[in-house]
């Protein structure tokens, strides 16, 4: 019998996960993935691109490549973060991460022992939870309002719990609820965060996408100390199979981050990074986002137009002003979770907000996203959910 360490032994199939399988069916309404639309992928600027890498490298193009990065990769991702994100920064300060959840991991490893605390806004995503969840540690969830943390109660839990370690917010159309920081929110964080010893990871794989209002400095463009790590994706700007994203932060941090990745996976596909540099060497990767936003907003709008036309009274959510996903509030009593299998029938599916919570409870709620479907069936997806919220009202 295999003897396996305490923490695999704690790892359990989860009951949602059986039910999210039946939604890779294709007679499914999935609104539960966080997944860009396929459509939009620029495969055939890709064969260009390709063709572009290895004749010009050759070999070398799929050759081990340092763990930091390839340098052109970073050198475009500090113009980008100048660009989009208002931070100045070098490739040094850069490391390319094998998709920003790998970041998330190796941040925690480096970071927190067991039994530190994790602050975490309430909601938050849950591949976050996942990916720290192998160190122990303790997780506060700080009350959160329709525009983030609430700046008062993050400074009393950080005045009682010396323990704290790391802070993870995503203050940009956040995940799982949309919801964006306002400037004053995000100027009130960073004063309280100056006047404490605590890493903020700042996640923002959705920053680029937003389709109402003006672009806000991120919280690491404030950042006057050093305490603020910055993770980036090109999984929903570009393309997420080639799990590329980004971390930066100060050398101290990056010294460890470097040192922990190299023993995790030696470095990142030498050949996607080159593959991401070349096409905005070659292509246009502002015009590509800006073909993105205009279809993502387009379908957020239909599902919060649908979603007001088709759900009963009693039931909420948000409206984004960009990123992927929406939340729907229920009365109290109802368990969305209880409802999924009711709405699987249906051919629909969602994620339950329980899991979105480190600590568990908050069953009311759920997860949508609107990227990935079609029109039409955003629209009778919505629909079919509103049968059975209607049923399930008391």
């Amino acid at each position: 019998m295999v003897k396996f360490s305490d923490f695999a032994q704690t790892l359990q199939s989860s009951d949602i996960a059986a039910l999210l399988k039946l939604t890779e069916q294709p007679e499914v309404i999935s609104f539960a993935g966080g997944l860009p639309a396929p459509e939009l992928f620029p495969i055939e600027e890709m064969k260009k691109v390709d063709v572009a890498i290895l004749e010009k490298e050759g070999r070398q193009a799929v050759q081990y490549g340092t763990t930091e990065g390839y340098v052109p990769l970073r050198e475009e991702i500090a113009k980008r973060m100048k660009q989009a994100f208002f931070v100045d920064c070098k490739a040094e300060d850069i490391v390319v991460t094998t998709g920003s959840q790998q970041g998330l991991f190796i941040l925690s490893q480096i970071l927190v022992n067991k039994d530190d605390t994790v602050l975490m806004e309430s909601p938050s995503y849950m591949g976050a939870i996942m990916a720290f969840d192998p160190v122990c540690p303790k997780y506060t969830e700080v009350p959160t309002d329709d525009k983030g943390i609430i700046p008062e109660e993050l400074e009393k839990i950080l005045a009682s719990d010396a323990k704290v370690k790391m802070i993870y917010v995503i203050p940009d159309f956040q995940n799982p609820t949309g919801i964006t920081w306002p400037m004053e929110r995000r100027k009130a964080f960073m004063d309280i965060i100056n006047k404490y010893d605590v890493v903020v990871v700042e996640d923002d794989p959705y920053g680029e996408l937003r389709y109402d209002g003006e672009k806000l400095p991120s919280l690491k463009s404030m950042d006057t100390q050093g305490k603020v790590v910055f993770l980036g994706s090109f999984s929903k700007i570009f393309m997420p199979g080639l799990r590329l994203g980004w971390t930066v932060a100060n050398p101290e941090i990056i010294d460890k981050f470097v040192k922990f990745k190299q023993a995790v996976d030696l470095g990142t596909s030498t050949f996607g990074q080159r593959q991401a540099a070349y096409f905005i060497k070659m292509f246009d990767l502002d015009a590509h986002v800006t073909e993105i936003k205009a279809l993502y907003a387009k379908r957020r709008t239909l599902m919060y137009e649908s979603m007001q036309k088709y759900f009963p009274k009693g039931i909420t959510f948000t409206y984004p002003e960009g990123g992927l996903f929406t939340w729907v509030t229920l009365p109290a009593y109802m368990d969305a979770k209880e409802m999924m299998p009711k709405v699987i029938a249906k051919q629909v599916a969602y994620v339950p907000g329980g899991i979105f919570y480190p600590n568990g409870g908050n069953a009311n709620h759920f997860r949508l996203n609107y990227s990935n479907m079609p029109e039409d069936r955003i629209v009778e997806g919505i629909r079919r959910l509103g049968e059975v919220l209607k049923a399930e009202l008391k």
